[in-house]
């Protein structure tokens, strides 16, 4: 299946606003269901974050990765995850919540290896993580997916005395440590880190750096 995609560095898609070098904005272009468009402000001197749009005449992919401690794993999950949904959706016949996880869990695992490989010669990279909010529309069928705290809203005009406004409706659920099954998830996985999980100023994190869980 022949895939079309736009993918950062960002550069590469789109154009810039009123010469202000961290706003990017790419122009309607088709998809199997319509149309789409992106618009992306940078936060940072350092960009660490990347996302990607795959089209073809039968799926829409959409990905949006938040990256923290470097731009190492986003630029990963960039790279791969498509290329895992991809093949997956084509050995089993189709896109569906299972093929999701398995090329979440594979690129995962993927990056998993390059960190133990890269440690000696890069010890940093141990540090550096992505949160993954990844939507697909293939067959009428709309999925979300979401590791970390990103979040996926649906924009639908209102109705009757709403009708001239626009409505947002939150698809995804957060994934942070704020959450208890998260939190309790992280811990057992760091059974010999009592301090993994760590309340600091009101807020739940991560050795009392980040809130993600991913």
């Amino acid at each position: 299946m022949m895939m079309r995609s736009c993918c950062r560095p960002l550069e590469r898609c789109f154009g810039r606003i009123n010469g202000d070098g961290l706003l990017w904005h790419m122009d309607l272009k088709p998809h199997a269901s319509g149309d789409f468009s992106i618009a992306v402000v940078q936060a940072n001197s350092s960009l660490e974050d990347q996302s990607q749009v795959f089209t073809s005449p039968s799926a829409t992919y959409v990905g949006v990765y938040d990256g923290h401690g470097g731009p190492e794993a986003s630029r990963f999950v960039n790279r791969h995850l498509f290329s895992y949904l991809h093949k997956f959706s084509k050995e089993q016949g189709g896109l569906s919540s299972d093929v999701i996880k398995r090329a979440f869990h594979a690129t995962e695992e993927d990056f998993i290896q390059l960190v133990k490989r890269s440690l000696p010669g890069m010890p940093k990279i141990a540090s550096v993580g992505s949160c993954c909010l990844v939507g697909a529309i293939s067959e009428g069928e709309l999925y979300v997916a979401n590791l970390g705290d990103s979040r996926a809203v649906l924009g639908r005009r209102g109705f009757d005395a709403e009708k001239n406004s626009v409505i947002a409706e939150r698809l995804s659920t957060d994934h942070n440590v704020s959450c208890e099954e998260v939190r309790k998830e992280v811990e057992s996985l760091h059974p010999d880190d009592q301090d993994v999980v760590v309340y600091i100023r009101g807020v739940w994190r991560i050795k009392g750096i980040i809130q993600s869980g991913s």
